[in-house]
């Protein structure tokens, strides 16, 4: 039997919009510290190179066009990594903050599992967001196996947010 995917958006309340920008701060402050650090980097190896270079002997070591090329390489490349972290994380959250919108889906419980080793309940889903989640004792008990359950998650990011 095939499966329809129901989907549909929803406001952000109070609380969840709040998480979310803790989150994009976190964040963030992070990313910028990754950059300060690259750019730290993209300074010093090249140096770091010319002073091997002055070990090894090599006539003309601290050459100011091989220190700026290097430099501009390493900026160069660090920079499209940043720029892919960058659209693959950070800008997805700040467009489910600024959109204000959540999604909520449809979900089966495929099979639920109780972990003894934490004491956790969990239910494995259809979804093709999320595959599993973790749920209170009184809700493991009960649903069953095929029962329907909506969980909420942000539109862009696609972080969990919860289920009922």
């Amino acid at each position: 039997m095939a499966r329809h995917l129901i989907r549909y958006s929803e406001a952000l309340n109070a609380e969840e919009l709040a998480f979310l920008r803790k989150k994009e701060l976190r964040e963030r402050r992070q990313f910028v510290k990754v950059i300060r650090v690259l750019l730290l980097l993209c300074f010093i190896c090249p140096f770091v190179l010319a002073w091997y270079n002055a070990f090894e002997g090599v006539a003309e070591p601290f050459s100011y066009g091989y220190y700026f090329l290097g430099v501009l390489f390493l900026m160069c490349f660090s920079g499209v990594a940043v720029w892919i972290v960058y659209n693959s994380n950070l800008r997805k959250l700040q467009a489910d903050i600024s959109h204000h919108t959540k999604t909520v889906e449809q979900a089966h419980i495929v099979r639920k599992h109780h972990m003894a080793m934490n004491d956790t309940f969990h239910f494995y889903l259809d979804s093709p967001v999320k595959l599993s989640i973790e749920v209170s004792e009184h809700d493991f008990n009960r649903l069953e196996q095929g029962d329907e359950v909506n969980i909420e998650y942000t539109t862009h990011a696609q972080l969990y947010l919860g289920y009922f």
